[in-house]
């Protein structure tokens, strides 16, 4: 893993998470930790509208953190209620804290490889929904990365758990002074909380 990122993932405090939001998190925790236990593949699935920003940043991170703590088996998706593209800010943001990020595709809904290591495989990013073939049909835990998901796709096809992890948009900032803190802020926030679970496994 590249240094600008392992000390980013040094730099977090999981210290700092409310009991509360602990609790939140403790399903995710279990889910990962059954499968492990069982040496089954470990889905993830993060979800969210449009698949275009907090989706994106849950799949990323989780896989990071994934290698971080050499918890293997794991593989990180993300999809939406609808197909967009990735917000091109959150490729600025994930540039910014280490990732080497490649377009791979000039279109309306870009693909991105991101990577976090020279030696490890790519992470494809682009937007899709959640039940595109790219994504597995079966046996994943469905992670509801924003409440209007969660409120409005009250059943997952294929997903084996259901866990809401909401956050809230940074789309509220875009056209602002705040849009770039903003996103780098919800960026580290998910890592935080990825490192959290990933730590406790």
């Amino acid at each position: 893993m590249n240094s600008k990122i392992k000390n980013v993932i040094q730099t977090l405090k999981t210290d700092v998470l409310s009991s509360e939001r602990k609790t939140v998190l403790q399903p995710l925790i279990d889910f990962i930790s059954q499968k492990k236990s069982e040496n089954k593949p470990i889905r993830i699935n993060f979800i969210c509208t449009h698949n275009s920003r907090r989706s994106h940043l849950g799949q990323i991170w989780a896989q990071t953190m994934a290698t971080y703590y050499k918890v293997t088996n794991v593989t990180t998706y993300s999809g939406g209620t609808e197909a967009t593209a990735m917000f091109p800010k959150v490729a600025e943001i994930l540039i910014d804290q280490g990732f080497h990020v490649k377009k791979l595709s000039e279109t309306n809904n870009p693909v991105h490889a991101i990577l976090f290591d020279e030696n490890s495989h790519s992470i494809i990013a682009f937007s899709k929904k959640y039940s595109d073939n790219f994504n597995p049909l079966s046996g994943f835990a469905a992670i509801m990365t924003c409440s209007h998901a969660d409120g409005n796709c009250p059943f997952i096809a294929g997903a084996e758990k259901r866990i809401p992890i909401t956050y809230e948009d940074p789309k509220l900032f875009d056209n602002t002074d705040q849009q770039h803190e903003k996103y780098a802020e919800r960026s580290l926030q998910i890592a935080t909380e990825m490192k959290y679970v990933f730590s406790n496994i």
